[in-house]
């Protein structure tokens, strides 16, 4: 069981949602307005925040970005069906997935369970490249001892591409590898991490030393 903080104008979307991952086991606390989710989230943090992108007020791209400035609490993102403009933005913003509505509660479901599993799994060993430190025990990143902040899905990302160093690792792979995802359109969700991480752990991430592209492929570890 989860509990999530569900955010949606729509009352009979909001409704029916709650009601069904309600059913799933979850416990869910809704809103209409990422205001008020913004609150709940300073009182009462959340494990999980589920953000319909077309909020009135400040809409769930920028619930997204206010979350990131100060907590790494994984977020999915409701978007408008073949809104590509919509997913990009919210990837930037540091979402850890999407899902296109009108939203299958299974899916949605099935969405949660993975993030979840993603911020729960790790190995027990520190891993060290240069000033890079991975605490896989801890679930804790430093570079030059300082402690770098990345998402559950970030980590996991991060913890995979260092699972096979100087390894090439295509887009499909990690989807299906970080977000138990399978349709390949959504390999856009790599890309949007991939950045992501890069300028966390990056000195300088328009010319990247630990995560590297290798086009047409995918991605590789090569620490210096």
């Amino acid at each position: 069981m989860a509990g999530i903080l569900l955010v949606e104008d729509d009352p009979s979307v909001r409704t029916a949602l709650e009601l069904a991952l309600t059913r799933q086991g979850h416990s869910v606390t809704s809103y209409a307005t990422g205001e008020e989710a913004l609150d709940h989230i300073r009182s009462r943090r959340p494990e999980i925040a589920i953000l319909d992108v077309m909020l009135p007020g400040i809409d769930g791209v920028e619930v997204c970005r206010r979350i990131r400035r100060l907590d790494q609490l994984p977020v999915i993102l409701l978007t408008a069906r073949g809104d590509d403009l919509d997913v990009v933005v919210g990837l930037e913003a540091g979402a850890d997935d999407y899902v296109v509505k009108p939203v299958e509660p299974r899916v949605l479901d099935a969405r949660i369970r993975a993030i979840l599993r993603r911020a729960e799994s790790a190995a027990s060993d520190r891993i060290a490249f240069g000033d890079l430190m991975i605490d896989r025990g801890a679930l804790k990143v430093t570079l030059a001892n300082k402690e770098i902040h990345l998402t559950p899905t970030e980590l996991r990302l991060l913890l995979e591409l260092v699972r096979h160093p100087g390894q090439v690792l295509n887009r499909r792979y990690l989807l299906r590898v970080v977000w138990d995802h399978t349709h390949v359109a959504d390999s856009r969700l790599v890309d949007a991490c991939v950045q992501r991480v890069r300028a966390k752990i990056e000195p300088r991430p328009a010319e990247p030393v630990y995560i590297h592209t290798v086009r047409g492929f995918g991605y590789r570890f090569s620490p210096p």
